[in-house]
């Protein structure tokens, strides 16, 4: 007869019905398809704001953006980040090549999976990237939200000729304009806050404080990174007719705004999401996107709350979390 299971427990930020850090957080057992993944860094996003909010009735361990050494599976030893997005591989979806879609996907700290904001998480095998030796942890980190920048060329064939207006002075925002201006388009990003878009200027890209906005509309593609209902209805004012609007904000509750604008106007709306690693890791070990710029400050896991609290600071942008595991911090 078998004994009692073992259940050992690890440090982690989770959300119930408020955010706090417990030192009682089952560590994971992975399946046999899945690696254990020792965390090192973990990045706090505006979507883990929004859970705390109620965005997707999330209850667990947050976060998605990690980097970590793998202990388990193909990458053991090795340092990886991961895609958050884990597929059951025979839905539909998964059968079409749209595995980001799966029908009964879990996601990691958002949907029915714990997250990255403790010692340690669990993947499926073929979620993980190993990283490049030049790449840092702090470099790494930003795999995940560098994809989902990446992810709007994948959707929308932006034309070095056109031009584009990005809504959205945070941390999204930063690398979306960084990843478009590798296009050579008419780029200018619209924010609210001039420190942050000062940090938009070093790369030679232009910038407009929103109560200036007005003079750039009849822009070919606005996308919309300011994580607020104002920013779609401000990305419609400014688009052109039959222009594209790419909406990357995730926000929690209802919001009320005319789409009658969009249909009078023929305008294209193409939601965008998950994007590709490989692509953000190539990007980050050339040296292609500045993303250590974009790291205001780094809270150890036991300041979980506070980082969080820091995290909704005005000005400030990524607030990483150390596990305790990571060399060069």
């Amino acid at each position: 007869m078998g004994g009692a299971k073992i259940i050992t427990p690890m440090r982690a930020i989770t959300f119930t019905d408020e955010l706090r850090v417990t030192q009682s957080q089952p560590k994971p057992d992975p399946r046999e398809t899945e690696s254990l993944v020792r965390v090192r860094l973990a990045g706090i996003c505006n979507t883990d704001i929004e859970i705390t909010k109620g965005y997707m009735g999330f209850r667990g361990v947050l976060g998605h953006e990690f980097v970590g050494t793998a202990e388990s599976g193909p990458f053991a030893g090795k340092r990886v980040v991961g895609e958050i997005n884990a597929a059951c591989g025979h839905c539909v979806m998964c059968l079409s090549g749209n595995r980001t879609h799966c029908l009964n996907r879990t996601v990691l700290g958002i949907h029915d999976r714990n997250g990255a904001m403790a010692d340690y998480l669990s993947l499926p095998h073929e979620n993980l990237h190993p990283v490049p030796d030049s790449v840092s942890d702090q470099q790494a980190v930003f795999t995940e939200p560098l994809a989902a920048a990446l992810e709007i060329l994948e959707g929308v064939h932006i034309r070095p000729s056109e031009r584009v207006v990005v809504v959205g002075d945070g941390k999204l925002g930063q690398l979306v304009a960084q990843v478009i201006a590798l296009v050579g388009a008419d780029l200018t990003v619209v924010g609210r806050h001039a420190q942050k878009l000062a940090l938009v200027q070093r790369r030679g890209i232009n910038t407009c404080l929103e109560g200036d906005a007005a003079r750039l509309r009849g822009a070919d593609v606005v996308v919309d990174c300011a994580g607020s209902a104002g920013g779609f209805a401000l990305a419609a004012q400014l688009v052109r007719a039959r222009g594209r609007v790419v909406l990357k904000s995730t926000i929690q509750g209802a919001h009320t705004v005319s789409l009658t604008p969009l249909a009078v106007n023929e305008v294209t709306l193409i939601g965008s999401r998950c994007g590709p690693f490989p692509a953000a890791l190539r990007l980050l070990e050339r040296g292609a996107v500045d993303v250590e710029s974009l790291v205001s400050e780094v809270y150890p896991l036991h300041s979980g709350v506070a980082a969080f609290a820091r995290a909704q600071a005005p000005g400030v942008m990524k607030v990483l979390l150390d596990a305790g595991y990571n060399a060069d911090s």
